[in-house]
């Protein structure tokens, strides 16, 4: 969309610049070629617009063609528009293509550009109209990415479920195999269930718009309302659950979502732990946000693999997670609770020394005031 509205400006440009060219005579001097008003509409462009003379030389760019550096004085640095600038003058005839230049930003690799080379009158003046792609072709690529990554997690317990429907027809005279794979199903069944829940949860909160209903949440209750929802899991491994920190906390957001993130943290923490450990959430005030930390002793995450934890589908063991039953979307869905409530979540962590995650939310009012409270921590097990 963007950059149809920079052609279409760009093609009113054009337009404006031949009624001025096509008065006739010779090249006039540079100053002299573009009207006052075709120099503003140029210079306020959202797609990066160049001007060339007859010798290849910038007559006008807009600001976005010299931050792009597709501009450089009076030079067009990149060959390729350079080279379409040069068949469009021989042969009259509007082209469009895509090129790609040097990155201009931290760690970008390549910028990516839609352009569009007309003939300006009769001068052999030439416009060039280049719009920036990139976010949209990194967007198309993660989309891409998340439905491959939906259908393989999808089918695999789907596959699972068919396979053992299968062998059960086939071993119905063995009630000892019937019970052993029935458990098998439901253990896949669920499995799915949690992918389910999981991407719904994620396509209501993944387009980092604000929470629609806001207002004042207890830290205290979305944190004993997370543990409680993690007893079952923790109990298995005999791992015990502890709140503490500050008591009578408050955030600004929505206490659904507050609990959806902090059940998240629990059952990941719980998920890579050794049995007989313990994992402690805790939360503080921190100035004018609220930091909730949960806190584990478990195997710690890789220091190359930190920067990736919050990705959907992304897995440090993926062999590990499958066996654990995790669907690869809790700390996504955490770190988009964090973006939706305007805050951040951060990770520490060291292989073989545990990790914590601390998610960082607007405090209610404006300042974290509450009762301090920092002994006699809640065991939320046993």
């Amino acid at each position: 969309m963007a950059a149809l509205g920079g052609f279409v400006l760009g093609t009113f440009v054009m337009l404006a610049i031949r009624r001025q060219t096509d008065k006739g005579g010779e090249a006039e001097p540079v100053d002299d070629m573009l009207s006052p008003g075709v120099a503003s509409v140029l210079a306020v462009l959202p797609s990066s617009a160049v001007v060339l003379d007859r010798d290849d030389r910038v007559m006008r760019a807009s600001s976005a063609a010299r931050a792009f550096g597709l501009v450089r004085g009076d030079s067009l640095m990149a060959a390729e528009l350079l080279a379409l600038a040069r068949k469009v003058r021989s042969d009259g005839e509007i082209r469009e293509s895509e090129i790609e230049t040097a990155g201009r930003k931290f760690g970008q690799e390549s910028t990516t550009f839609a352009v569009r080379v007309a003939p300006l009158g009769s001068n052999g003046q030439v416009l060039v109209l280049a719009e920036d792609q990139t976010e949209r072709r990194q967007v198309e690529a993660v989309r891409r990415d998340f439905v491959a990554n939906v259908s393989h997690e999808l089918k695999t317990p789907v596959g699972a479920l068919s396979l053992l429907a299968e062998t059960i027809q086939d071993a119905a005279d063995d009630p000892e195999a019937v019970t052993r794979f029935a458990g098998r199903m439901q253990h896949e069944a669920a499995r799915l269930t949690y992918l389910v829940q999981d991407l719904i949860t994620l396509s209501k909160i993944q387009g980092g718009e604000p929470v629609p209903t806001p207002g004042p949440v207890p830290i205290d209750e979305a944190v004993h309302e997370a543990i409680d929802r993690c007893n079952t899991k923790a109990s298995a491994k005999d791992i015990t659950l502890v709140a503490g920190g500050t008591d009578g906390l408050r955030i600004w957001g929505d206490d659904e979502l507050l609990v959806t993130a902090l059940r998240n943290l629990i059952d990941n923490a719980v998920a890579y732990s050794p049995e007989h450990t313990r994992v402690v959430v805790s939360a503080r005030p921190a100035g004018r946000t609220v930091e909730v930390s949960v806190s584990d002793q478990g195997i710690g995450i890789p220091e190359s693999a930190q920067e990736r934890i919050f990705e959907r589908f992304f897995r440090v063991d993926a062999a590990r997670s499958r066996a654990t039953g995790g669907t690869g979307l809790g700390l996504a869905i955490v770190k988009h609770v964090a973006v939706a409530h305007g805050g951040e979540v951060t990770v520490w962590s060291k292989e073989g020394s545990g990790s914590t995650f601390t998610l960082r939310l607007p405090a209610f009012g404006g300042t974290a005031v509450a009762e301090q409270r920092t002994t006699s921590p809640l065991e939320a097990t046993k």
